[in-house]
């Protein structure tokens, strides 16, 4: 059996390590970035971030499997997925909106959850059945039940017609709801988890993206969909978590489907 409890404790040391040199990147970041595609840019600091886990995970599990952003991976029964800079786009613009994104899957269940945002030193942390924390205390989803109170964020992704994004935008303010989009998808869902929030949407996210901040909200008492099942963790999918009270009306109005 493996020894969850080390990894959790990896998981947190290794956020916090991962995090300071981000925050340091951006600190120091020169004008210009690099791009992978439209809309999907890359900096130096997140491979550097990337190699940093990639070394302490050698270090520390080597019998582990490894999927990363920028530079993928083998992926094992037991395995880390990796976002090293969630909110990338941000990150390069000095806006201090950015993450670093870490799970831990095993046997087809995400057990292991972390995002830090060490521009304001917000860690969060999930273990699966043991609750979601932001720097040790307790967290729970929203108690929200009235569209007329909701903020919802809705994710972009040019994985999808733009004119379904555009149709679940008009759905949800015709619900009454208020709509943002923050770019970064990993916040946006540790702030469901928080009560910052109260759904987070977006009709393709990879499993880097989302499978910590997906632990955070089933943790903190949220509903979600089924991201890693078929196939989720090979090819990402739809992606749809949120307070109870208003989870199903989010679900219609996106066409996403909830666990």
């Amino acid at each position: 059996m493996i020894d969850l409890d080390r990894r959790a404790d990896f998981c947190r040391d290794v956020a916090l390590s991962a995090g300071a040199i981000a925050r340091d990147g951006f600190a120091r970041r020169a004008p210009g970035f690099g791009m992978k595609g439209p809309q999907d840019f890359l900096t130096e600091t997140d491979m550097a971030v990337e190699a940093h886990f990639k070394a302490r995970l050698a270090e520390a599990f080597p019998e582990d499997g490894f999927l990363g952003e920028e530079t993928g991976g083998l992926i094992r029964p037991d395995c880390w997925v990796l976002d090293p800079i969630d909110g990338t786009a941000n990150f390069a613009r000095g806006i201090p909106h950015f993450c670093i994104s870490i799970a831990f899957v095993s046997d087809g269940a995400t057990e292991i959850g972390a995002i830090y945002n060490p521009s304001v030193d917000e860690l969060y942390f999930a273990k699966r059945g043991r609750g979601a924390t932001r720097n040790g205390a307790p967290i729970a989803v929203a108690a929200t039940t009235n569209f007329d109170a909701a903020s919802v964020e809705l994710g972009w992704s040019n994985r999808r017609p733009d004119s379904l994004f555009l149709n679940a935008v008009a759905e949800i303010l015709r619900r009454g709801a208020n709509v943002r989009r923050a770019a970064s998808g990993a916040l946006g869902l540790a702030f469901v988890a928080d009560g910052r929030s109260d759904a987070y949407a977006e009709l393709h996210m990879h499993p880097w993206d989302c499978l910590a901040g997906l632990l955070l909200v089933k943790e903190a008492g949220g509903l979600v969909g089924p991201f890693l099942h078929p196939d989720g963790l090979t090819r990402g999918g739809a992606v749809l978590a949120a307070a109870p009270g208003i989870a199903a009306g989010i679900s219609a109005a996106t066409g996403i489907a909830l666990e």
